[in-house]
């Protein structure tokens, strides 16, 4: 089944380290993410999750360390072998990154475009048929500056589908939305992933979402400078013992 410890890792991330100009983020970071599961990277303000999505999306090189995705090593990838790889993976930044002069319909459509020889009415066919996933049929003909900042998230996610990667990366999908909007953002992710059968691989600092959504995740420590927990959120809001940790679920102020 997917997200079962029995299902197949389709990312393998084994003794990662960051650093920058001299100053290490984080290191000895190691992790499977499981097929079609819901994977969260938490942690606190400044303890590297961006940095680590930047890292499996192939934006930075590893200092050490390796990162697989899909059966393939991506340090050393270049040519047509990294666009054929990265053609497998979809990413959500925060913003949902939309192209303010574009048409929803237009947005998504573009990764068609580059990567792809269908015709124009083909790829305005597949661009409604994604918006449709996400609940947005009914907006593939209205601007990014028309829709609410939670329909900019789905859209987002849409585009991130459009050629039908088997892994989404999504970065703060609700940063700055509000509870109820954020509610149905989360239902959607499980939704997909359910339905789809789509790994996500998700970083949020959102407790709710976090333990809505997540089958497994990670959590970072920007003072550790890496990995302090792993596992089921509820298990480790529950069950863990270091103080770290347990601050975090429970909203506590570490003395």
């Amino acid at each position: 089944m997917p997200g079962t410890p029995e299902a197949e890792a389709v990312i393998r991330v084994r003794d990662l380290a960051a650093r920058f100009d001299g100053r290490t983020i984080f290191e000895h970071v190691t992790f499977d993410v499981r097929r079609g599961e819901v994977f969260v990277i938490l942690g606190g303000s400044g303890c590297g999750k961006s940095t680590l999505l930047k890292h499996m999306i192939g934006l930075y090189a590893p200092a050490e360390g390796s990162i697989e995705i899909l059966g393939v090593r991506m340090d050393g990838l270049d040519g047509a072998a990294r666009v054929a790889l990265l053609r497998r993976i979809g990413v959500m930044w925060q913003s949902g990154a939309l192209f303010g002069s574009s048409t929803l319909a237009e947005n998504i459509g573009v990764p068609l475009e580059e990567h792809t020889d269908l015709p124009a009415e083909a790829r305005d066919m597949v661009a409604r048929v994604k918006l449709g996933l996400v609940g947005l049929a009914d907006a593939a003909g209205r601007l990014p500056a028309e829709i609410s900042g939670g329909m900019a998230k789905r859209a987002g996610i849409a585009r991130a589908m459009a050629l039908d990667p088997p892994i989404l990366f999504l970065d703060e999908p609700s940063a700055g939305l509000d509870p109820i909007t954020s509610a149905g953002l989360d239902a959607l992710i499980r939704q997909l992933a359910r339905d789809l059968g789509t790994t996500f691989v998700v970083v949020t600092h959102e407790l709710q979402s976090i333990l809505a959504i997540g089958d497994r995740c990670i959590m970072l420590d920007k003072e550790a400078k890496g990995m302090i927990a792993e596992g089921d959120p509820r298990r480790l809001r529950d069950e863990s013992r270091n103080p770290v940790v347990r601050a975090f679920f429970r909203r506590e102020v570490l003395a």
